[in-house]
């Protein structure tokens, strides 16, 4: 094995691009691992947790490449990759721009250089508020991407920009949509008259694509950062979104998206829609809520709109069909006429990239098996780190932190679910796989087929034993998005997995394959 690092002097690229750039130069043939990002503590760090030499030197304003590969051959295959990536965002920021331009130092100087409305912010956190607030001070809204930001800052900027009545979106705010324009994690949904406020990023993504599958549209999406509806942050952000989009013209209806709100900023944020005169549908999750499937549902029916019975599924291939619709009874019931699934038996294993549908389905099925081991436990449920081997029933979150050391999140990078996939296969305690799949910008290109691959091998291992293991993908996205939602469900279910749309209704199919019963 041959590791190399290399500093690299007066280069900058924002640390999603470099997340991507990493994942790239990993499929180069040889290398092991790749990790380049800027040199701050965090990143230097991780690299030297993973055993990279990485020298004293090396700062936050530089770049920092270390490869590890089979031999010298490789390593040069990783550069050379990395060259050809790198090329490719150059030539990119060329087309974008004047060649003879000085780049700007600050937001502040870009925002006077042009008509933007909205500056993403995805610095590290101890910088992040400094640079949002340049922003702010320049009119400008922001989508603060950079999570780690203090709270007492976090709050200081949002009065500032109530100040200046713009809106900053996060921080740690991954998905929004702004006059169709997706930023972060988004997916590609047809214009609307239903506006979106969200404080859960794949939460968000999946009433707007449930939305898009019943043929209405968003107007926007404008996302908050998991903390605002907070009793500490008190809805700041919230009330400002609720504010822009009761001035739109293109809203006609507004859905609140979030996971469990401090009661005091629930009832601050009605009263002011009430005041707006503006009609809002909830969709927090939590113990004796709807679910989010339930809450679009309801947010359809307030817009006057008409609910699908069912939602979109697919394939059954190797076991008997289990439910498929939207906001089916908890105990894992089939909905009328639907073939009753199987029971195997054994635990429920869950694998999830998105934390707030990892959340969403141990609700869902803690009521069925009792409580539900994972690395975000519910209050009350025992906690096991994702890298642990897994027992009795648990549901693991790959985008927590402790999964990302050192990664990309696994919408980017699925390599660590994918190989717990094969493992959960190998497993005769393991009874029923769950998984979900997010498409939209900022995922990987094409993550159905590695995940088919895994589904299939995850599969075959007990079928040579003679058992089945069902497996059940909540797949969230729209046609729209570039991966294509058919075409992706379509090589799932190729692969023998059960496809459903709403992530309540793929617990509930789960579920029934157990029995739906501890």
């Amino acid at each position: 094995m041959t590791d190399s690092v290399e500093i690299r002097r007066g280069a900058y690229h924002d640390s999603v691009t470099l997340m991507q750039v990493s994942q790239r130069v990993r499929t180069a043939p040889g290398v092991q691992d790749a990790l380049i990002g800027m040199g701050t503590e965090l990143n230097l760090g991780l690299m030297r947790d993973v055993g990279f030499d990485v020298p004293a030197e090396a700062g936050p304003n530089d770049l920092v490449v270390a490869l590890r590969g089979d031999d010298e051959d490789s390593v040069a295959a990783g550069r050379a990759m990395l060259t050809t990536v790198l090329q490719e965002l150059h030539d990119r920021s060329r087309a974008q721009g004047s060649a003879t331009e000085v780049a700007p130092r600050t937001i502040g100087s870009a925002a006077r250089r042009s008509s933007a409305g909205i500056a993403l912010v995805s610095t590290p956190g101890q910088y992040a508020a400094l640079d949002a607030l340049d922003a702010v001070n320049a009119g400008l809204s922001v989508m603060l991407f950079s999570d780690n930001v203090p709270l007492e800052e976090e709050i200081a900027l949002k009065d500032a920009a109530a100040d200046r009545d713009v809106l900053v979106m996060g921080p740690d705010c991954g998905t929004a949509v702004v006059n169709g324009a997706a930023m972060g994690f988004a997916n590609v949904v047809r214009p609307g008259r239903i506006g979106m406020v969200a404080a859960s990023g794949t939460g968000a993504q999946q009433v707007m694509s449930l939305l898009d599958l019943a043929g209405e549209g968003i107007s926007h999406c404008l996302g908050l950062g998991g903390r605002d509806l907070s009793a500490a942050v008190g809805g700041r952000s919230a009330k400002q979104a609720l504010r822009a989009l009761s001035a739109d013209e293109a809203t006609e209806h507004v859905v609140i998206v979030s996971k469990p709100a401090a009661e005091e900023v629930v009832g601050e944020l009605e009263t002011l829609a009430a005041e707006l005169g503006i009609s809002v549908t909830w969709a927090t999750l939590g113990r004796g809520r709807p679910d989010l499937t339930a809450a679009t549902e309801q947010t359809l029916r307030d817009a006057g709109a008409t609910v699908p019975d069912p939602w979109p599924s697919w394939g059954t291939k190797g076991y008997a069909a289990a439910p498929g619709g939207g906001s089916a009874d908890p105990g894992g019931a089939p909905a009328s006429g639907d073939e009753p699934a199987q029971s195997t038996g054994g635990h429920l294993r869950g694998l999830f990239c998105g934390g707030t549908l990892a959340d969403e389905a141990m609700i869902i099925a803690e009521d069925a098996l009792g409580p539900i081991a994972s690395n975000i436990p519910l209050e009350g449920a025992p906690h096991v780190s994702g890298h642990d081997t897994l027992t009795g029933h648990a549901v693991v979150d790959f985008g927590e932190d402790e999964m990302t050391q050192g990664r990309a999140h696994p919408m980017i990078d699925p390599s660590l679910r994918l190989e717990s996939i094969r493992t959960q296969g190998a497993d005769p305690t393991c009874g029923v796989l769950l998984l979900d799949l997010v498409l939209g910008h900022g995922a990987h290109p094409d993550p159905a087929g590695d995940l088919a691959a895994a589904i299939a091998e995850a599969r075959a291992s007990p079928e040579a034993d003679g058992r089945q293991l069902p497996v059940v993908v909540s797949l969230v996205g729209t046609e729209s998005d570039p991966q294509g939602l058919q075409r992706c469900a379509e090589a799932l279910a190729a692969a023998g997995a059960q496809v459903l749309t709403s992530n309540a209704a793929a617990t509930r199919a789960a579920l029934a394959h157990l029995g739906g019963t501890r």
